[in-house]
């Protein structure tokens, strides 16, 4: 058990910060493992490389809309597991371990069936270009065929952010981000693969990850007993869906959005298409603080709520706003004016990094609003109020982030930069909507 941590005593700011950083660090290595595909394609692509950049682009936009719906569902295990462990109720942890591992093994099962049979019509329905059409086809196949290991992936996470233990899938993300860079190097620099290679290489990493990591898991101490009993469709069942399909649902909806900014930017042809791939793949390494917070944030409240302790909760979500900012200030002042540094990491043609820089200096914006945010809905998930995170989530994409980049894309001259401002625009909305019900759940029940 030394590598878990209790929540429930002693300072908070701390060992939040404690907690996260290892989220922070595993957050660092799974950007950069999306990131290596992109970069490989585009520097080793020769002719064909704008037409990689642009398949693994759109196509890992699908797929990390398929993940995103399983990391919310996992959230409900996260939570249901750290209040236990708050409570000290080790034999009803491993229940719900149990019950969560049959749950995930049968949406494995339909969701890799399911991608792989729609991956054409995703593709269309992304409206990607039709030079890159094939390529972007092949990749969404490819990296369906492993959705039970990324399905494993985020099960072990939502476990172990459950029990308090950031190291392991630290450890799970690192060995992954090893393999898929060597991957990527031999399949598509070495055997000139394109676009079909980064699939083959994720899918052989993320494989050889989990089975280490179950490996690993096998010679540790835990805090809960998990017998082959209690994999079965328990009562946890019920619960654990309770709890995350509104946020799994609330993610869906949210990253669709975010789909049909893509597919608007690439009715603008080829280069703002893959402009904006490479600017979302920056993104991912803008949000990584915000995100490693929202995280801890759900695990460190869901066992103070287990162990009766509401006030911690609450004074932990203002010292992580207060802190995560901190960091919003430094990353949102380099992305703003140093973006094309950024966007030459992963492209050499010269529209590209311009098209990608514009569009990320909206994104700038919103590192300063994800500080408030999303330690906001990680600690209204640890709470269990996931249907008001699902609500303001909702109201956030399709009531501000798709019309207004909608409209902005209809503007002459077409601006990446007032096409991304949607996104800051929805967080400001959102914030303002967890705040008010921060203050009428305080008046009701004070934290």
């Amino acid at each position: 058990m030394q590598n878990t941590n209790r929540f429930t005593e002693g300072p908070i700011l701390l060992p939040l910060i404690r907690f996260a950083f290892p989220m922070l660090l595993a957050s660092l290595l799974q950007a950069m493992y999306g990131a290596v595909d992109l970069l490989v394609v585009g520097r080793f692509g020769g002719a064909l490389a704008d037409v990689y950049v642009s398949a693994v682009s759109t196509g890992s936009q699908v797929m990390q809309t398929m993940t995103i719906v399983i990391t919310g569902l996992s959230m409900g295990l996260t939570v249901f597991v750290g209040r236990k462990i708050g409570a000290g109720q080790r034999e009803e942890a491993g229940q719900i371990i149990g019950s969560g591992i049959w749950l995930f093994g049968l949406l494995a099962l339909a969701a890799t069936a399911g991608m792989v049979t729609a991956a054409p019509a995703l593709a269309r329905l992304m409206q990607a270009p039709e030079r890159a059409l094939e390529a972007t086809v092949s990749y969404i196949v490819l990296c369906s065929a492993g959705t039970v290991f990324i399905v494993a992936y985020n099960l072990l996470g939502s476990i172990f952010r459950g029990i308090g233990d950031s190291k392991m899938p630290l450890l799970t993300v690192a060995i992954a981000c090893v393999i898929n860079i060597f991957g990527d190097l031999l399949l598509v620099a070495g055997f000139d693969m394109g676009a079909a290679g980064a699939a083959l290489a994720t899918v052989g990493a993320q494989a050889v990850s989990v089975l280490l990591s179950v490996v690993i898991l096998k010679r540790r101490p835990l805090p809960f007993v998990l017998t082959k009993r209690d994999i079965r469709p328990g009562y946890a069942v019920g619960a654990i869906l309770r709890l995350g399909v509104p946020v799994a649902l609330q993610d869906l909806l949210v990253s669709i959005s975010f789909l049909a900014i893509t597919a608007i930017v690439n009715r603008l042809g080829l280069t703002a298409s893959a402009g904006v791939g490479v600017a979302e793949k920056a993104c991912a390494f803008l949000m990584l603080v915000p995100s490693a917070y929202m995280q801890a944030m759900s695990a460190f409240v869901a066992q103070n709520i287990g162990a009766g302790k509401p006030e911690r909760a609450g004074k932990a979500l203002l010292g992580g706003i207060a802190s995560s900012l901190a960091a919003g200030v430094v990353i949102a002042w380099f992305t703003f004016f140093h973006g094309d540094r950024m966007a030459m990491i992963f492209a050499k043609d010269p529209a590209l990094i311009t098209a990608a820089a514009d569009y990320l200096k909206s994104y700038a914006i919103d590192c300063l609003l994800t500080a408030f945010l999303f330690c906001f809905i990680g600690y209204f998930n640890g709470l269990g109020c996931t249907t008001f995170v699902m609500l303001q989530g909702i109201l956030g994409a399709f009531g501000v982030r798709l019309p207004v980049s909608w409209w902005m894309s209809r503007r002459v001259p077409v601006s990446l930069f007032h096409i991304g401002l949607a996104t800051p625009m929805s967080s400001a909305v959102q914030i303002v909507l967890c705040a008010g019900y921060f203050l009428w759940r305080n008046r009701r029940r004070p934290v």
